[in-house]
């Protein structure tokens, strides 16, 4: 600990423009501070006003990231959690949504009696309790808060102040860095430091100094601009730090390293920077994604695909297996809505393996269908994800049990054969937010199968987010027929994982093995998947 053992609180906020990477910042930091042998954890506040990104479009906002305790977030905690190998929570993640609820909540029990609310003091306290609740219920050195949105917005306001005041309140153990954009202009062939300057200046008509400038820039500052930025912006030269572009994100941490970032930070809050950061894993996980010994082609069939963050942990979990088989996976997304069974072949050519991914709806669902039967009857390493799951088992239901009516009920009311319906506890749920069988659930995987060849283990825990379900009904025709339950819910009897055993390598799982994958334990079953498509 430091020179006064207080938990420091550390807040990210962006500028200029969104997108500029302030998950990827927080959680770089983080690592490096974890490196350095100190407990950390990052938070993110989030401006909209709705309570969870659960009911939000993934186009808008890509992927929905769950938690082991059930929580719908922003995708920044899976990068939390693929760097610091940590679970995260409800806590990490808080919107503006929430927080009105429940100061609202507040004011109808009458915790604010004779008061009139306002959104200072009682938005920005309540704001403020979120970022110090993490600090206070676990004894962190460090506590990343990353703010939603770009300065300037209306929504981000409230957030702001809170951090005007516990700057304020809290002095050294309060740290804000401030992430902009640095643009070069092609035609000037010179970068332009004035947006950062704009930046920096909304946040001091706020009553924020930052104390650290992340730039992100493609061209490399040299000295003079950094010093020029510097002297507009009220912060010493070595607070100045450089974010290049850069082709994959885990080599940030080292980027941030290289340009002392966390020196930095160590020094503003009076901590002990004696000791030195091991990296020596994440060298060797790097080295491994530059150096690859093979390359493989894998199809990820789904109807999000024109903005991959929509797959964002499916897609890393597959970088984190192919660097732990020596392995480059070049990633090809597929539309499903434009696969038929006329071009399946065409569309899945040289590919060494199929991922049907998650999702809701029927817009799409007869291509991934498709898509699934060709992977199985061509003996592709299939995997398939909670509604991936789903369309294998309705492709077997219709192809090889010979049910040419067997659909889902969430696609269809009353299909002849609802070989996948709603689970029973969903029945009565009429609200969409927060109702899904959501977080970690046991499951129980049988000795004689793939699963528990890749698992080693028979007690597994998996995170979930769905509302339907195998129908056991139906069970006994698909063991029949070759297609089995290897994993199942010991509660409840549900079924998590299908498999086909006279095929190279095909699973189906009801989970979201994808939420459990980082950089310091990629997902067994990725893992597995990737060395069944390096022998393909």
């Amino acid at each position: 600990m430091g020179v006064t053992g207080n938990t420091k609180y550390i807040f990210v906020t962006g500028g200029v423009a969104s997108s500029l990477g302030k998950g990827i910042i927080s959680a770089s930091l983080a690592k490096l501070l974890q490196a350095r042998g100190y407990s950390v954890t990052i938070q993110k506040l989030d401006p909209y006003i709705n309570i969870d990104p659960g009911t939000l479009n993934p186009y808008e906002h890509g992927e929905c990231y769950v938690t082991e305790d059930g929580a719908e977030t922003d995708l920044d905690l899976g990068h939390y959690e693929r760097f610091l190998n940590i679970t995260t929570s409800q806590s990490n993640n808080v919107t503006t949504g929430r927080i009105y609820q429940e100061v609202i909540d507040k004011e109808r029990k009458g915790k604010y009696l004779g008061e009139t609310v306002q959104v200072i003091p009682h938005i920005t306290d309540q704001i403020k309790h979120s970022i110090k609740i993490l600090g206070e219920t676990k004894k962190y050195d460090f506590v990343l808060t990353e703010i939603g949105g770009t300065v300037g917005d209306i929504e981000s306001l409230p957030y702001i102040e809170a951090i005007r005041q516990l700057k304020y309140e809290m002095g050294k153990d309060c740290l804000v860095i401030h992430l902009t954009l640095v643009p070069y202009l092609s035609a000037a062939k010179e970068l332009k430091t004035k947006p950062t300057q704009h930046s920096v200046k909304i946040m001091l008509e706020y009553g924020v100094q930052p104390d650290i400038l992340v730039c992100r820039t493609e061209k490399p500052l040299n000295q003079s601009i950094k010093d020029k930025i510097a002297l507009f912006c009220n912060i010493d030269n070595s607070s100045v730090i450089e974010s290049r572009d850069t082709d994959s994100i885990y080599k940030v941490p080292l980027m941030m390293r290289d340009e002392k970032l966390d020196i930095v930070v160590l020094k503003k809050t009076n901590m002990d920077l004696s000791k030195v950061p091991d990296l020596d894993k994440w060298k060797d996980f790097i080295y491994r994604l530059e150096n690859p010994k093979s390359t493989v082609n894998i199809a990820l069939v789904g109807k999000y695909v024109e903005l991959v963050d929509s797959y964002k942990s499916i897609i890393e979990s597959l970088i984190h297996a192919g660097a732990a088989n020596n392995c480059k996976v070049n990633l090809k997304l597929i539309q499903s809505e434009r696969i038929t069974c006329e071009n399946i072949a065409e569309e899945l050519n040289n590919i060494s393996g199929v991922i049907i991914a998650p999702g809701f709806g029927d817009r799409g669902i007869e291509g991934k269908i498709s898509a699934v039967r060709y992977a199985r009857e061509n003996k592709i390493p299939f995997l398939g994800i909670c509604l991936g799951m789903q369309c294998a088992v309705i492709e077997f239901a219709r192809n090889v049990l010979k049910l040419q009516n067997a659909h889902s009920t969430e696609m269809h009311t009353n299909p002849e054969h609802p070989v996948i319906d709603i689970m029973e506890a969903q029945k009565k749920v009429t609200m969409k937010g927060g109702t899904m069988r959501l977080g970690a659930y046991p499951c129980s995987i049988k000795k004689d199968s793939k699963a528990y060849s890749i698992y080693k283990q028979n007690k597994i825990s998996e995170r979930h987010r769905h509302r339907f379900e195998f129908n056991n009904e139906y069970l006994s025709d698909f063991e029949a027929n070759g297609m089995y339950a290897t994993g199942l819910n010991p509660e409840s009897n549900l079924v998590e994982i299908v498999e086909i055993k006279d095929h190279p390598w095909y699973i189906g799982v009801q989970f979201h093995p994808e939420y459990k994958s980082t950089v310091a334990s990629p997902h067994p079953l990725f893992v597995s998947f990737i060395k069944a498509t390096i022998k393909k």
